[in-house]
């Protein structure tokens, strides 16, 4: 792997759905929107100074989002943070660096 880079796309783990669900009352309150549905789908990662998660997450039937999180260095004792987010995504959307 290259440092920095991001990985293959790997398919969703309870690990991945229970970060994507820690963050989604950020992500409500930055679109505005309450997602009834709320999948993880498939996710990516990046190391940093800590990690940043790229989850690709399905709020309906042909409707998802791509969602950026930071989780800190465990020294850090920070909380997960979303840090960015695209809408309008479709299913074959390819997570990318954002």
């Amino acid at each position: 792997m290259i440092p920095g880079g991001l990985t293959e796309a790997k398919p969703a783990t309870p690990e991945i759905q229970e970060i994507a669900n820690t963050v989604k009352p950020q992500l409500e309150g930055k679109t505005n929107e309450t997602y009834e549905e709320f999948t993880a789908i498939e996710y990516k990662t990046q190391v940093v100074a800590g990690i940043n998660y790229y989850i690709k997450i399905q709020t309906g039937d042909n409707h998802y989002i791509h969602i950026k999180v930071f989780k800190s260095l465990p020294q850090q004792n920070q909380s997960l943070t979303l840090t960015g987010y695209q809408v309008d995504k479709t299913k074959d959307d390819e997570l990318t660096g954002f």
